[in-house]
């Protein structure tokens, strides 16, 4: 008789191919969106009146007035529309404002 001898693997061994996976998952996926929401959520905080926006639909407007969860913009003369805060996009408006 021929006994085959197998070496025992660890069970930490058969999921270390998953515990790779999670870790590139994370620092290319989940971190740099915890950042760019970050980055989102500070510059809604400093909004200020005078400010030019750019919303997330594209619409371009000056900060008039500024309230907890909201902020009215003036688009021209006489026309003015209040948008909740998240509506503001950070990325749009700095695009946006650059190329002037």
């Amino acid at each position: 008789m021929l006994f085959i001898l197998q070496a025992q693997q660890s069970p930490i061994i058969g999921f270390l191919p998953l515990i790779l996976v999670l870790i590139v998952i994370y620092f290319f996926f989940m971190r740099p969106q915890a950042k760019k929401q970050k980055l989102q959520d500070e510059f809604v905080q400093g909004l200020q009146k005078g400010d030019k926006v750019v919303t997330s639909s594209g619409i371009v407007g000056q900060i008039t007035k500024v309230d907890e969860n909201s902020i009215q913009l003036q688009l021209d003369q006489k026309n003015y529309m209040t948008v909740v805060t998240g509506a503001i996009s950070k990325e749009m408006t700095d695009q946006y404002f650059k190329e002037d």
